[in-house]
């Protein structure tokens, strides 16, 4: 049996205790997709506020001086960041006995934002006790090389990691998806962030709009030799109070189904070269907002169980 490489255990064997991420939704951070800089309304799968004409404000309030009392966004940001790492911790702690964690700036777009503001956050979270580095969700044309270099030098002292939204490797499906910007975007902004010596995760999202399995497959290949270190596999759902959801009630589109998606992933984990690192399998969302598909609202445990099931029969250990 072939066994997967996951984050967990790359982090334990280069730590020797395990460690955990503690995602954070720092509010003020918004999304050039979003506030009109490339795109207007964000992907069309994406539950955001931008239906509300308070976004764009809020973007012009971080762009303040960084003196702590002519920026109140700022200060609240930074109590955002030092409250949630808190009470995270104490979650995990209770129930799992982490000692050690990655903060993961995770929610919109982490790296849009000027780089005295963004500095500030990340540091505020790497002062935080027991974590030893950060995480940064991004989008491939919202990195300036100021803050690529800046976390380069970090990553001689902390784990540091990048996370682009690839999505797909095909310009119509993210022209169709509202992306805002095209592979070659992708591809440059990887190289870029290869160049700094940083560490890479591309996600990928399966069961897009006007897509195949094939066309999946491709992408999954494509982002592999784009050079990216780790990988987050994601099914699409639908979300209430979205641009994808009106297609949906419209039978513009089709979710795709638990069985494809894990067809789709096996397959694509198959054709994974062996140093990638995988982040994450799947993904859900247990709420009233959830539309379709149905298992994406199910257990987690029993998604997991029938991916694992799957990649057994492939002779894979999970």
């Amino acid at each position: 049996m072939k066994k997967i490489r996951t984050f967990g255990k790359y982090l334990k064997e280069k730590y020797g205790f395990r460690v955990k991420k503690i995602p954070l939704a720092i509010g003020g951070f918004t999304c050039p997709n979003i506030d009109g800089s490339v795109a207007k309304g964000g992907c069309t799968f994406c539950l955001n506020d931008s239906f509300s004409p308070n976004l764009a404000k809020n973007k012009d309030k971080i762009f303040l001086n960084l003196n702590s009392k002519e920026n109140p966004i700022l200060n609240k940001q930074i109590a955002q960041v030092i409250l949630q790492i808190k009470q995270n911790k104490l979650q995990f702690q209770k129930k799992l006995k982490i000692k050690k964690y990655i903060a993961y700036f995770q929610a919109f777009t982490n790296t849009y934002a000027p780089f005295d503001t963004l500095k500030t956050l990340y540091e505020t979270a790497l002062n935080q006790k027991d974590i030893i580095g950060i995480s940064i969700g991004t989008r491939s044309d919202s990195v300036e090389d100021e803050v690529l270099e800046y976390l380069s030098e970090l990553s001689k002292t902390k784990e540091v990691w990048i996370e682009f939204g690839i999505q797909s490797t095909f310009d119509e499906t993210l022209k169709r998806i509202n992306r805002g910007h095209d592979v070659k975007s992708i591809k440059d902004a990887i190289k870029r962030a290869k160049r700094y010596n940083l560490n890479v995760c591309g996600h990928l999202i399966f069961g897009l709009p006007g897509e195949n399995k094939e066309m999946m497959l491709k992408s999954a290949y494509e982002s592999y030799e784009m050079g990216i270190d780790s990988v987050k596999f994601h099914p699409l759902y639908v979300v209430k109070n979205t641009i994808l959801a009106n297609e949906y009630l419209r039978g513009e589109f089709k979710p795709i189904s638990m069985q494809e998606y894990i067809d789709v992933l096996v397959e694509a984990i198959d054709m994974m070269p062996k140093e990638i690192i995988i982040q994450r399998v799947t993904a859900g969302i247990k709420d009233s907002s959830l539309l379709a598909p149905s298992w994406c609202g199910e257990d987690k445990n029993y998604q997991m169980a029938q991916i694992k099931k799957a990649l057994r029969r492939r002779g894979y250990v999970y």
